[in-house]
């Protein structure tokens, strides 16, 4: 029996937006965020891995964008239902649904970025993203004639205020008068995918004196982008590498190898022999997270911003420097 693309809702309001035509039962099956498979972000880095993998392999797979959170556990018990495996879920709001699903499926292997579940068939992988921003922070400040940089992030959540804390500790490092301002596009997951609001908040920002705007709001993001090149200011990108976006403008983007996880995933969650249960962290030791560097921006970094940013990346690595961990410790000492 095969699975063909729908186009409707099916299985109590699940609509499978992309479940590739063809694909056999026994496939995995990849499961996006809210926000849009193709956010250009998060979600979109999920996507991408899943297709290296296709194309590296040979393979194929399931995947869906979740139109709503009540959607999450229908998904799983669907996909699991029909066999797929190993299903992987891109996105931090997991944790109930799966919790509940793995255990009514225990012979499945599932895989959740961005939280942890405690089940012996599940692995759960999250990244430093602490580290990265620090590394981006760093980059910032440097960047900074006005001594002002800022955050716009998504989702007024722990995770995000990790991203927050890492950029601002990374900002102070290398100049502690900087000044910060802080913001985000909402409470409730439409954060995600709302480019004007974080327009509005970058233009805002500028106007307190900003020149640099880190923007960790998935798609949201595509409104900081924006409105920093309009304004002829930098911006600096989340997740995946969105220095193409606006050339000359990105000064950067803070890599979270979300691509590497889904892939990585893929390929050895398939088998029970390559499954590893439990909490993988993926930070900068691992290329987990980074900056990204390339012909878009090379011009923006000079040869001892990347100096002095790549020592404090070496200072993290061997453990003389530590970074502050938000979702461990929510005071951001700063």
């Amino acid at each position: 029996m095969k699975l063909t693309t729908f186009t409707k809702a099916i299985a109590g309001g699940i609509a499978l937006s992309a479940v590739l035509t063809g694909a056999a039962l026994a496939d995995p099956a990849v499961i996006y965020d809210l926000g849009g498979k193709f956010d250009k972000s998060f979600n979109e880095a999920a996507y991408n891995g899943a297709e290296e993998w296709k194309k590296e392999t040979g393979g194929s797979f399931l995947d869906l964008e979740l139109q709503n959170d009540a959607q999450r556990e229908q998904a799983l018990r669907r996909f699991a239902g029909q066999g797929a495996n190993p299903i992987v879920m891109a996105g931090f709001s997991w944790t109930a649904a799966l919790t509940t699903v793995a255990a009514e499926f225990p012979d499945t292997n599932f895989v959740v970025i961005d939280t942890v579940v405690d089940a012996p068939n599940v692995q759960s992988i999250v990244f430093d993203e602490h580290t990265g921003s620090f590394l981006v922070g760093a980059l910032a400040a440097l960047k900074s004639e006005t001594g002002t940089v800022a955050f716009v992030g998504g989702m007024d959540v722990p995770l995000i205020h990790k991203f927050y804390c890492g950029y601002a500790q990374g900002a102070k490092a290398v100049n502690p008068d900087v000044k910060l301002i802080e913001s985000y596009t909402g409470t409730t997951p439409a954060a995600w995918n709302d480019p004007v609001t974080a327009g509005e908040l970058t233009k805002a920002a500028i106007d307190g004196g900003a020149d640099v705007v880190f923007a960790a709001a998935g798609g949201s993001g595509l409104g900081v982008l924006q409105a920093a090149k309009d304004a002829g200011k930098f911006s600096i990108g989340v997740d995946s590498n969105q220095n193409y976006l606006q050339p000359g403008s990105v000064l950067t983007s803070m890599l979270k190898r979300v691509d590497v996880a889904v892939k990585t995933a893929l390929t050895e969650a398939a088998d029970d022999a390559t499954f590893k249960p439990g909490l993988t962290v993926l930070g900068l030791g691992e290329e987990g997270v980074g900056y990204a560097l390339d012909d878009n921006n090379a011009s923006l970094i000079t040869d001892d911003m990347k100096a002095k940013v790549d020592e404090l990346s070496a200072e993290i690595q061997a453990g003389t420097l530590t970074v502050h961990d938000y979702t461990t410790d929510s005071t951001c000492p700063l």
